[in-house]
């Protein structure tokens, strides 16, 4: 787990609790938009650091198992949950992402943390009754546990080959901003409820 740059001795902790995109996979840490996320919390005077919690590979089983300790030992107030491209690429069940889903949230929730959900997308190979179960399993999770989402990590990227790594999964670091700013219309509301 890295601490991502924020503000000095901040009186509150954003936890980013993702996979390889919000880890940064194939590039500098400094170019991945959780680190492009404390950045904009300097710049903007917002009085939070980042923990980035986040796992190459890390499926929504792994990241269940392991939200306790992340919150024990980060205490924060934001929770962003990012977690579920991984499930989607072995195929896993859309009802075991979304009992996942719903433990990681609820756990955030139970430490008083309010909680951003970042959905993510799976190709059309996937076929058309799981891509559509997969997507809609994080607005379900999102309504039933009355937290926003923020429908696609990869809105506004998703299309463009260029802005993907030779392995065509994970972002370059030119996308990472577009990365920043679709997370950020999900996160400033709950930056501006928290105080």
């Amino acid at each position: 787990m890295v601490l991502a740059s924020g503000a000095a001795n901040a009186a509150g902790t954003i936890l980013v609790f993702g996979d390889s995109i919000s880890a940064a996979y194939g590039l500098a840490q400094k170019d991945g938009w959780v680190a492009l996320l404390g950045e904009r919390l300097r710049e903007r005077k917002l009085d939070y650091n980042v923990a980035n919690a986040s796992i190459s590979g890390e499926t929504t089983a792994g990241g269940a198992a392991r939200i306790d300790e992340a919150l024990a030992r980060w205490k924060p107030e934001v929770v962003i949950v990012a977690l579920g491209g991984n499930d989607g690429l072995r195929g896993l069940q859309v009802s075991q992402l979304k009992a996942n889903l719903t433990r990681m949230v609820s756990a955030s929730k139970a430490t008083k943390a309010r909680v951003l959900l970042v959905g993510m997308r799976m190709p059309p190979n996937y076929g058309p009754r799981y891509t559509r179960e997969f997507e809609e399993a994080f607005a379900a999770v999102a309504k039933a546990e009355n937290v926003p989402l923020v429908p696609f990590l990869l809105d506004g990227i998703g299309e463009k080959r260029e802005l993907f790594q030779a392995d065509n999964i994970h972002p370059t670091a030119a996308a990472q901003p577009i990365i920043l700013d679709t997370v950020w219309k999900g996160l400033e509301p709950l930056l501006r409820k928290a105080r």
